[in-house]
């Protein structure tokens, strides 16, 4: 792997999923007529955030990856010539159901999945009544174009998965997000949640040695159940480069497809520069599998 073009989708959802479709793909030809090699969507690109809501109704939202959802984005790699990161909602089996990214790529088709790891549950975000937690582990996967560390937005929190990834030999982690404020928070707290995504989104890049790519959606989405004031989706999707430097960075509320090239031979220039794994102490982190130290 070497240099090559790269892009990240950004728009706004509704729940109309032939809208939220259309949106998507017409990001995909644009990224394809542009040269770029790679696009990478945002979180459950095909629906609304349904985790607004505890609703047994949204299981419907679900297919089976080979599946409806899962062949589109097969067709539109093999279409455009372009390796595709996608994100969908997965029915893997009877009451069975995950946050589930995949990849597929020219002549290939599907290249391997990995399986939301870290789910919340907070006011607004209720991702443990939907998905089952991954069983794929922190393990990249192979594309034609090199070894991608596929994760997914609240994994971005978690340094372990951004190392593991890492170790195993990504060279690009990618993190398709779903991630925003909520509308009556004022300004300062408004910019300060946005600060530490950006931050930590850098600090995975710069203590891994490795690319980010960061697709996350915006626009507001109500809440269906008005229990919430809904979420104002803040989009600033990110390209980001081995030392944390910002490639590319979209605004907050538009449609938007960032494309950049990078070059993952850059790497190994600065791992040797500042040798982070080297330097590991491995022999005194047994400690971190304890949940918490008293």
């Amino acid at each position: 792997m070497a240099t090559i073009k790269i892009a990240v989708a950004q728009h706004s959802c509704c729940g109309n999923k032939n809208e939220n479709i259309a949106r998507y793909v017409a990001l995909v030809a644009e990224a394809a007529n542009k040269g770029a090699q790679i696009i990478a969507l945002q979180e459950l690109h095909n629906s609304h955030y349904f985790c607004q809501t505890e609703n047994e109704e949204h299981f419907d939202l679900a297919a089976p990856i080979p599946g409806p959802d899962s062949d589109l984005l097969n067709q539109l790699a093999q279409q455009h010539n372009i390796i595709i990161v996608g994100s969908l909602f997965e029915a893997r089996g009877h009451g069975i159901y995950h946050n589930t990214a995949v990849i597929y790529a020219p002549s290939v088709g599907l290249c391997g999945r990995y399986r939301k790891m870290h789910i919340p549950d907070d006011p607004g975000y209720y991702e443990k009544y939907y998905f089952t937690p991954g069983d794929l582990g922190f393990t990249p996967i192979n594309s034609p174009l090199g070894k991608l560390g596929v994760l997914i937005c609240w994994d971005q929190w978690f340094p372990e998965a951004a190392r593991l990834m890492a170790l195993a030999g990504a060279e690009i982690l990618i993190y398709p997000s779903a991630i925003g404020w909520t509308p009556g928070d004022i300004d300062d707290i408004k910019q300060q949640q946005l600060d530490a995504w950006i931050t930590v989104l850098r600090a995975n890049a710069i203590s891994n040695g490795v690319y980010v790519l960061a697709p996350n959606r915006s626009g507001f989405e109500p809440d269906p159940s008005d229990q919430t004031a809904g979420i104002e989706f803040w989009g600033n999707s990110l390209i980001i480069g081995p030392q944390g430097e910002i490639i590319s960075q979209a605004g907050t509320n538009q449609k938007t497809l960032l494309i950049a090239d990078i070059d993952t031979r850059h790497n190994e220039t600065i791992r040797r520069q500042w040798p982070y794994l080297r330097d590991r102490r491995i022999d005194a982190y047994a400690a971190l599998s304890a949940r918490y130290r008293d």
